[in-house]
């Protein structure tokens, strides 16, 4: 109002300058001005330049204010979000899991190492984005560690005959495993600290490895898993990625301990022998950790990057052979080796075992079918040839489908007769017996034959006893005499070391020529022959020795070997008998082509305890240590001096007396 009332120019610039915001200078320049136009002009321009700076201000103004109205709105709507969720009792859903995770961690056991770390990883976890990538990679890490039994143990039962129960339930034979895991159970009633056992279950396919560690684990009451190593190639399978790589995982071991749930479980690692090593690393190398006790207290996983404790996990590997395992991983293992099974125990497995198992599987068991003894045992030697039972249960199977073919094929046909509508409804059916006869139809013409004896004695045929890996075998042994030029023929596709032992035999006969009645120049005038039938059968070892030497020797005396005999061992030039290998499978191969006396090295007497009681009574076991003793138990004569024809005092005559005394006689 009064501004407006003023008309003198000079008092109005006067009373506008007082009121405007200005620094002293310019208000002083202002009153300096005499000319009231001149002053006008000058508070003019300065006035314009209040005005721009307000203008400034003013969208500095609006803006900081739309910013805050926006943040003041969501952060209002935050709050009545707050107060609706807290009204009907639910949190925010991430912020929750965040604080379960956290008293997760606190209330699990579990090292205190491991401890700092998750607690760090939730930490970060809150200050991130929970859509950010970063965040799943850091939550599935939490998740691991805390779902990994750091100290949770299954509680162990320590009763060794329940043990040996359920070992004895589940598997015939294999005394050496059993016995193993019985001293185990024992020391560790005595010492429960003792650390896991780390065994090496080593035998031919089918002899049950794999379903032995799952016994192994239900007789200790722990859990059991098993991890296949066949073809794992990634050092990483073992030991895990590191959490950098997208999709990373622990190794196999804690994934295992995870799914089990246990940290002191039955872990198998099956296939131990076909892992291999490429360009991404040797597995075999990082399984190195994993299987030594001095080392698996504190095993670091990749991913994990903490120390896990593996010490009271037990191992047990298995294997078919030893030889593609390295060094350093077989010396930390304990070996069993699990031998193919003999005759008798396939008898009693397929009879207790996986016949019932197989009738059962086929519908079979109520309807009175049953196997005859002599059917199982014709199944075992003339359809299968194997170390250990796989074989042996299909063809058991496959009798099984034959029989229920043929069981509702006969329903059909009395359904037609009586005039009734097929049913499909096995009624009144007539008990089916398994017999050899039927076998042939039911399986055709057999398949195999197992070594049997001769039926008259012959000259230059021995009875030698071969090993296999599926068992003992009969091999004849033939040489034959010719006159010709001193000429030395092999054939049967022998290896080295067994040409080797042709040539031995042959050079022991030849040193010998004047005790049996030959003169130098008889070798030179004829051609010896040694054949091992089955040509197509790779045949190789030391043990056909005195087999060798006896053939030659009866095939130049014209004297026929006992057909009754079978004899197994090493010959030096010396014409010393030595130990060789596989006895039991030999022996028992023998027995069953009706041998009665069977030669072999005397240095063998101590595996003669592992032959069954009820073989070796309808045996009768010659043992020697010099090749003179073989030749007058093979061959077929009544005095020494037939085949001794020279008679020196200081040769015949004092090998004649120690003959004499030597005679052992098992």
């Amino acid at each position: 109002m009064r501004v407006s009332t003023i008309e003198n120019s000079g008092e109005l610039a006067d009373i506008i300058v007082a009121q405007l915001n200005l620094k002293l200078e310019d208000k002083q320049n202002v009153l300096e001005i005499f000319e009231a136009a001149k002053r006008l002009e000058h508070l003019l321009n300065l006035m314009t330049g209040e005005i721009e700076i307000l203008e400034v201000e003013k969208k500095i103004r609006t803006r900081v204010k739309k910013q805050m109205e926006r943040s003041q709105k969501e952060y209002y709507l935050n709050e009545q979000m707050q107060a609706i969720q807290k009204e009907l009792g639910e949190k925010d859903d991430y912020q929750a899991e965040l604080q379960e995770l956290e008293l997760k961690c606190k209330q699990k056991r579990m090292a205190q190492e491991a401890k700092d770390k998750v607690m760090k990883e939730i930490k970060k976890l809150k200050m991130m984005s929970p859509m950010s990538a970063e965040a799943t990679v850091v939550r599935n890490y939490i998740d691991w560690v805390l779902a990994l039994p750091w100290q949770e143990y299954s509680e162990e039962t320590h009763d060794i005959k329940n043990a040996q129960k359920i070992l004895d339930d589940d598997h015939w034979g294999l005394e050496k495993v059993k016995e193993r895991i019985l001293e185990y159970l024992a020391v560790l009633s005595i010492a429960p600290k003792m650390k896991g056992p780390i065994l090496c279950l080593v035998g031919p396919p089918g002899v049950g490895k794999t379903s032995l560690a799952r016994s192994i684990a239900s007789s200790l009451n722990r859990q059991f898993a098993r991890i296949s190593l066949g073809g794992v190639r990634d050092e990483a399978e073992i030991r895990g990625h590191r959490k950098t790589y997208v999709g990373a995982m622990p190794g196999k071991i804690l994934q295992a301990l995870r799914k089990v749930d246990k940290g002191n479980p039955v872990l198998l690692l099956d296939e131990i022998d076909k892992m291999a090593n490429d360009f991404r690393g040797d597995p075999s190398s990082a399984m190195l950790e994993v299987l030594d006790p001095e080392q698996n207290v504190a095993f670091q996983d990749h991913y994990l990057e903490l120390e896990y404790d593996l010490s009271k996990v037990m191992f047990i590997a298995t294997a078919n052979s030893l030889h593609t395992i390295p060094r350093p991983l077989l010396d930390r293992m304990e070996i069993i080796n699990l031998e193919g099974y003999i005759e008798q125990e396939k008898f009693n497995i397929a009879k207790n075992y996986l016949v019932p198992k197989q009738l059962e599987n086929h519908g079979l068991k109520d309807l009175k079918v049953s196997f005859q003894d002599t059917t199982i045992r014709n199944i075992i030697r003339s359809y299968t040839r194997e170390a250990g039972v796989r074989s042996l249960e299909r063809q058991i199977a496959n009798v099984c489908r034959k029989v229920a073919k043929v069981i509702v094929m006969n329903q059909a046909v009395m359904d037609m007769k009586s005039g009734k509508k097929a049913s499909g409804k096995i009624e009144k059916v007539k008990p089916y017996l398994v017999t050899p006869k039927k076998l042939v139809e039911l399986l055709g013409p057999e398949k195999y034959k197992y070594g049997k004896i001769e039926t008259a004695n012959e000259i230059g045929l021995t009875n030698g006893m071969a090993w296999t890996e599926v068992g003992g075998d009969l091999l004849v042994v033939e040489v034959s005499v010719v006159p010709g030029k001193g000429k030395f023929t092999v054939t049967g596709q022998l290896g080295e070391v067994m040409k080797e032992s042709c040539s031995a035999a042959m050079s022991y006969v030849r040193s010998r020529g004047p005790l049996f009645g030959f003169d130098k120049e008889y070798f030179s005038n004829i051609d010896v022959h040694i054949h091992l039938p089955e040509g197509a059968v790779p045949k190789d070892g030391p043990s056909a020795g005195i087999a060798l030497t006896t053939s030659i020797v009866s095939a130049i005396a014209k004297i026929p070997v006992r057909r009754t005999v079978a004899m197994t061992g090493e010959i030096s030039l010396r014409g010393r008998v030595m130990p060789i290998g596989g006895l039991k499978e030999k022996i028992l191969a023998a027995h069953r082509g009706g041998i009665k006396i069977i030669i072999c090295p005397k240095e063998n007497e101590k595996d003669l305890k592992d032959i069954p009681k009820e073989v070796l009574k309808e045996l009768k076991i010659v043992l020697v240590d010099h090749v003179d003793q073989v030749l007058i138990n093979a061959l077929d004569i009544k005095n020494p001096k037939e085949l001794f024809k020279v008679q020196k005092e200081q040769d015949f005559g004092v090998r004649a007396q120690y003959l004499g005394q030597e005679q052992h006689h098992h």
